[in-house]
């Protein structure tokens, strides 16, 4: 957690702030079906970006946990698919191998390894989509949300899988190779002392091919996801949804997500599997040796997992903020300042169109013919100035 804690720090002492709350980034209130309420946790300090760590290390590790009979058989059919062939026959070798234990092999670095994983990966990209939309300024955060989502995205998956390496390396090890020991315990030891502590990092550039796509995807499709639904499908406002129907949306949203993140991140994640499980194998190798369609081979298998996990992990990351109370992103809406910039109607800053409208041209000529009516009257009165000089003439003369 230092250096979770010291971005935070970082980001706070250069003076970078949280826009507004019409922005892309999110308000200071926790939407509910009653209407907003004020988050005991305050937006944007270190506790915020803790917790929000803390609930996506959970949504990461439970669900990865829970999955590890999926995720052995797909390891093993991307590593030997003449043996494992489809999901049932996979699942049907591994038991007659090993028992129904074999289906459980490797969940302790899985849980450990996910758990450090989706803490980096939920805690440091709402740390970066604070310090990218603040940089950005409120109007250019909103036109470019989707390129904030893809690099917050992008920034966070890096420091995650440094996490995720050494565990992944184990579970892979212990789920693929016939020697490899059974145990934690006893499997890391052996890679550290046959390979020195690069054994449990020569995963980590294809694992940051397979997941920094995989999460740029995850996190901006289910944004953008999660914006469409509210804006075409869900019937009324998300602020008049209850929390049940909003996590309702966050589940389908993290669903659809999921679907696109296994098609984009699968070719990498064969080579991961291929990788770990030989020590003397290397990506340029691999690929010559697999093919164009070995690459995807376990894709079936992986839509499900990927999709059926993706939904659980956004599902549980947003149960968990609403049981902590944390400040939850309404969908993003369009500043005033942006609407009044572009004339769009409906905002508040800018005037009616009937106060600005042009003058007509009858009451043009009314004023003028107003103004020349008192002409005549000033004429008249110099008539008779002149008449009655004329007369004070003539009868001075008279006089003479």
């Amino acid at each position: 957690m230092g250096l979770f804690h010291e971005i935070c720090d970082t980001a706070q002492k250069n003076g970078f702030v949280i826009p507004s709350a019409s922005s892309v980034v999110r308000t200071a209130k926790c939407s509910s079906g009653g209407g907003g309420v004020d988050a005991p946790v305050e937006f944007g300090t270190t506790k915020f970006y803790a917790l929000c760590a803390l609930g996506g290390s959970l949504s990461c590790g439970l669900t990865h946990f829970a999955i590890t009979p999926l995720d052995i058989v797909k390891c093993r059919i991307q590593v030997n698919k003449e043996k494992y062939g489809s999901m049932v026959q996979g699942f049907k070798v591994t038991v007659a191998e090993d028992g129904m234990r074999g289906l459980a092999r490797g969940w302790a670095p899985t849980f450990i390894g996910y758990s450090a994983q989706g803490l980096g990966k939920f805690g440091f990209y709402e740390v970066f989509k604070n310090i990218y939309s603040s940089a950005l300024g409120e109007e250019n955060a909103y036109i470019w949300r989707t390129s904030v989502y893809l690099a917050a995205s992008a920034s966070a998956e890096f420091f995650a899988d440094i996490f995720l390496a050494p565990m992944e390396a184990v579970k892979v090890r212990m789920q693929t190779s016939p020697t490899a020991p059974p145990t934690l315990r006893a499997c890391a030891p052996m890679i550290y002392r046959t390979e020195g502590l690069t054994g449990f990092f020569k995963g980590l550039p294809p694992l940051w091919t397979r997941q920094i796509p995989y999460t740029m995807m995850k996190f901006t499709c289910f944004e953008k996801t999660v914006e469409l639904l509210y804006q075409y499908v869900v019937p009324k406002p998300r602020a008049q949804c209850s929390k049940a129907e909003q996590l309702a949306v966050t589940f389908t949203a993290g669903y659809i997500a999921g679907v696109f993140c296994a098609v984009v991140s699968h070719p990498p994640d064969v080579l991961v599997s291929k990788l770990n499980q030989d020590a003397n194998a290397s990506v340029g190798s691999l690929v010559k040796k697999l093919g164009f369609s070995g690459l995807w081979g376990g894709l079936g298998p992986r839509i499900i997992m990927v999709g059926t996990l993706t939904a659980l992990q956004w599902f549980i990351y947003d149960s968990f903020k609403v049981a902590m109370n944390l400040p939850r992103p309404p969908p993003p809406q369009m500043p005033e300042s942006l609407k009044k910039k572009l004339g769009i109607p409906g905002t508040t800053e800018v005037a009616p169109a009937p106060a600005v409208a042009p003058v007509p041209v009858a009451p043009v000529k009314a004023q003028k013919e107003k103004s020349a009516k008192p002409e005549k009257p000033a004429k008249a009165e110099k008539k008779q100035e002149k008449e009655k000089k004329e007369k004070k003439g003539k009868k001075a003369e008279e006089s003479a």
